[in-house]
């Protein structure tokens, strides 16, 4: 693909030289090209291949930066490119990369190089480059390639005389090689074919044991390569090695650390001597306290030696045997006995079950107490008496001034201090650090520490008390329920303080609610949760309860309320309706209407009346106006429809009742003022000869519609997909009602009515009945043994017809075929639906005629492949006039004849009744 690209690439140059030149442009030329430089294999970067110059015209205009340059090469190389030299002269150099190989690559290449210049002339010419073949020396091939070989020979006749190494090596200029060896050797050869060969059998105890030898390569110009071979001598394992150290007891304190060194077992191997690395040491069987450096034989110690321990705190002496071997994977070995005494020594400290005590006092405790006896929880198991015996030592920690160790050394923790938190000359600490050093008396005194935390549980010695022996709150009715209505505070001398928990245990309820008012359980504070009502309970004394968890204390609380008008004139006639003509007299009284009011927080001379709204021209007022709770309707002045000045017959009064009436103006402004309503319809009487007059009517009509909205989309969707949902329900459930019912009430089985042959008109007889029976001729191809009985059956695989395998003992005397059977009947006047033979009653009757007509129905069809073409037989039986009780025409000592359930290819087929 580079290939193509770089072609494109010489196209489009060749093209604007052409056109450069076809417009009489060419002004800029590469002398000394085209040309041919040449350059032997093997040059490094930066070696002169060719210099050739670039000729500009006349004109100021320059070689345009990057130029010239290599645009493409046949073949394909990295291998040059060009450097500016002096002014317009230029070099072509190799770059090292590739590297050129007269051997391996083209010999030659040619370069097209392209010139432009800032004016916009050109120039392309082509420079061949020739690789110069140079002789190069031989090359090694394989191991001798780019490292030394070594060679590995048994001493003795395990190794022969004869070839041990094929030197492999080329020349690039396929020319003659010849081999040679230096220092010349006596045991050794090297053929023209590059074979060393050894001359003689080898001894590791007086031939050298490396042999080093120089292999140089020459072709037939002199060059030449060496490479190094170094043939190594293995020494025979055949010589018993035997210890050198005499000494075999050694002595070692207990406790010594791993790794320690307990002696040094040497030997020799007379078959190699000076080579110590060959020897391996071990210890036989292996030790668990030590082990042995398997190249040098020093014995180390392995693991923590206990003497206190057993086996060694009854035998201390432990002896290893030393194994010496010249070849662990089998060659000679050599072996003896070493005893290794271990000194006792006072390493064990005092140990306890438990470092860490944690103990609880009660902060009334009193000095003396015994707290905690340490020595029941520590022991020393050394042997040695010197070295078991300890002691308790150092106590300290914050507070330890407070306790003691009575007597001194004996691990009886006592308390001398007082505890109480409510001291205050104590400091008052919820737990104190106690640390106590169990020491041994031997040298090197080992100790542990022991850590002893000691928590004062507080005893709660005093009850809370209010900081007031009661509370009086005054709040007014109106105030919001959530409101704060005061504090209660209680202290407690107890340290640590533990906190006081606040309740109302009695009153603050009425009738309507159980609690009207709220503490808060840790502050004290006093809330309102209900509303307050100064005319149904104007006091209220609850009994609140600090606690401290143990000990209570309590307080009263009185609350009054305090009155406010809150309360709206209620009047007994809120809505009326009144009539009255139009000529009725100024001040009279209208209809005896009054109006009487109540307030429930208001005299009845706070009362004051007046008309808001509705009345026209001022014709009503009330008297008295204001000082009562009653006051009566009183036409104010008459109706004058006439000049036009009245024009509604029909008035309605807003009425108000204040309860400001003994309040002043100034005080109005401020008071809160309650206010009631009354409304009164008033309709006026026009006389028979007044013209009453009309005003317009006005009808309203409010039109209702419905119109669909976008986005209630959803509604008529959801609506769709429920009456599927259910539809669908509906479907499945009747599905599943249907499948019950035909599962568990199959419908009634009809009577096959169809006679089965033309029969003759009925004659009466007298003494016997002619039964008309069809044989039917079934092909059963299976056979089946019966459960019950373990006779053999065959069936019919289609039908389902059966019988039994060997039926003649079951057959009447003269009936050659088997399949014809006789079953008597009753008479026709027998009430009994079916016999002792096995007579069908009458549903098994008509199954039975079904079954037969069936088979008649597959033996009528031959072609089809279901049973042979069955033959129908008359059979006319005589029944002796005097039946045996409905027994069968089978002679005594037959088998009973099947039932026709189990046999249905047997069973009568229904015929009339033919008279003889």
């Amino acid at each position: 693909m580079d290939g193509r690209i770089l072609g494109k690439r010489q196209n489009i140059f060749f093209l604007l030289v052409l056109l450069g030149r076809i417009s009489g442009r060419e002004t800029l030329s590469l002398n000394g090209l085209p040309a041919t430089g040449n350059v032997t294999e093997n040059s490094s970067a930066y070696v002169l291949v060719y210099t050739f110059s670039v000729t500009l015209s006349p004109s100021p205009s320059e070689v345009a930066p990057g130029y010239p340059l290599i645009i493409n090469s046949n073949p394909l190389t990295k291998a040059f490119r060009i450097d500016p030299g002096a002014t317009h002269t230029y070099k072509v150099v190799t770059t090292g990369d590739p590297v050129l190989d007269y051997e391996t690559m083209p010999n030659s290449f040619d370069l097209q190089i392209y010139v432009n210049d800032t004016a916009g002339a050109s120039d392309l010419q082509i420079l061949t480059v020739q690789i110069t073949d140079v002789n190069e020396p031989p090359v090694f091939r394989g191991n001798l390639a780019d490292q030394t070989v070594m060679i590995y020979i048994l001493e003795g006749n395990r190794t022969p005389p004869g070839v041990i190494y094929q030197i492999d090596a080329s020349d690039p200029e396929q020319s003659q090689l010849t081999y040679s060896c230096t220092p010349v050797s006596e045991s050794f050869t090297v053929s023209q074919t590059g074979t060393i060969s050894s001359t003689k059998e080898f001894d590791f105890e007086r031939d050298p044991h490396t042999y080093v030898l120089n292999v140089t390569v020459t072709d037939h110009l002199g060059l030449s390569t060496t490479r190094t071979v170094i043939v190594n001598i293995i020494n025979i394992n055949d010589e018993t090695p035997y210890f050198t150290t005499k000494e075999k007891v050694y002595r070692i304190p207990e406790e010594t650390s791993p790794g320690t060194v307990v002696g040094n077992i040497t030997a020799k191997d007379p078959d190699g001597e000076g080579i110590v690395s060959t020897l391996v040491y071990s210890i036989s069987p292996p030790n668990m306290h030590f082990s042995i450096n398997p190249f040098t034989g020093v014995i180390y110690v392995a693991m923590r030696i206990d003497r206190d321990a057993a086996p060694l705190r009854l035998h201390p002496n432990i002896s290893l045997v030393i194994r010496v071997e010249d070849n662990p994977s089998g060659g000679q070995m050599n072996e003896m006995e070493v005893t290794v005494i271990i000194e006792d020594l006072n390493d064990n400290p005092p140990e306890c079950s438990f470092y860490n005590f944690r103990l609880e006092v009660y902060e009334t405790a009193t000095a003396g107490t015994l707290l905690l006896g340490l020595r029941d929880h520590c022991q020393d198991i050394d042997v040695e008496p010197s070295n078991n015996e300890f002691n308790f030592t150092g106590l300290s920690g914050l507070g330890s001034n407070k306790f003691t160790l009575n007597p001194s050394g004996s691990g009886r923790i006592v308390l001398i201090g007082d505890l109480d938190f409510e001291n205050p000359d104590n400091l008052a600490l919820e737990e104190y650090t106690l640390t106590v050093v169990v020491q041994d008396i031997a040298q090197p005194y080992y100790t542990n520490n022991i850590y002893i935390y000691i928590k004062i549980t507080p005893v709660n010695e005093f009850f809370p008390v209010f900081n007031s022996p009661s509370y009086v709150f005054s709040v007014s009715e109106i105030t919001r329920a959530g409101s704060s209505i005061g504090e209660v505070r209680a202290t407690d001398k107890d340290l640590p303080f533990t906190g006081i928990t606040y309740s109302i245990v009695a009153g603050g309820g009425t009738l309507s609610y159980t609690n009207i008012f709220w503490i808060d359980p840790n502050e004290g504070n006093l809330e309102i949760i209900a509303t307050l009502d100064y005319e149904t309970t104007q006091k209220y004394i609850l009994t609140v309860q600090a606690s401290d968890t143990e000990k209570l204390a309590t307080v009263s609380v009185t609350i009054n309320v305090l009155e406010v008008n809150d309360e709206k004139p209620v009047c007994s006639a809120n809505t009326y309706s009144l009539a009255i003509p139009v000529d009725l007299t100024v001040g009279t009284n209208i209809e005896g209407f009054r109006i009487e009011c109540v307030d429930r927080d208001s005299s009845p001379r706070s009362f004051r009346y007046f008309i808001n709204s509705g009345n026209v021209n001022n014709h009503f007022t009330f008297s008295p106006s204001a000082g009562s709770n009653i006051s009566q309707l009183i036409l104010a002045s008459r109706f004058d429809y006439d000049s036009g000045l009245d024009t509604i017959w029909d008035y309605r009064l807003h009425v108000y009742i204040t309860d400001d009436n003994l309040l002043s103006g100034s005080n109005r402004a401020t008071a809160l003022i309650e206010t009631g309503t009354v409304t009164l319809s008033i309709k006026v009487i026009p006389n028979p000869t007044t013209t009453t007059t009309t005003t317009p009517a006005i009808t309203l009509l409010i039109r209702t519609e419905n119109v669909y909205s976008e986005s209630a989309w959803y509604v008529p969707f959801l609506i769709t997909v429920g009456s599927m949902l259910l539809l669908g329900l509906l479907g499945y459930l009747a599905f599943l009602l249907a499948k019950y019912i035909r599962t568990y009430c199959p419908p009634k089985p009809k009577a096959d009515k169809r006679p089965l042959k033309n029969t003759p008109e009925k004659k009466k007889v007298k003494k016997e009945e002619v039964w008309e029976m069809t044989k039917i001729n079934t092909v059963f191809d299976g056979e089946a043994r019966d459960p019950v009985t373990g006779k053999m059956y065959e069936y019919n695989s289609k039908s389902g017809a059966r019988r039994w395998k060997d039926i003649k003992e079951s057959m009447e005397p003269g009936i050659k075929d088997p399949l014809a059977q006789v079953i008597s009947t009753a008479p026709a006047n027998s009430s009994e639906g079916k016999d002792r033979t096995g007579t069908a009653s009458k549903q098994e009757a008509g199954t039975t005629g079904r079954e037969l007509a069936a088979e008649n129905n597959m033996a009528a069809k031959p072609s089809e492949g279901k049973a042979e073409t069955s033959s129908q037989d008359s059979l006319k039986l005589h029944k002796p006039k005097d039946g045996a009780g409905g027994r069968g025409s089978s002679s005594p000592g037959r088998s009973p004849v099947p039932s026709p359930k189990i046999y249905p290819q047997l069973q009568p087929k229904p015929a009339s009744k033919n008279v003889v």
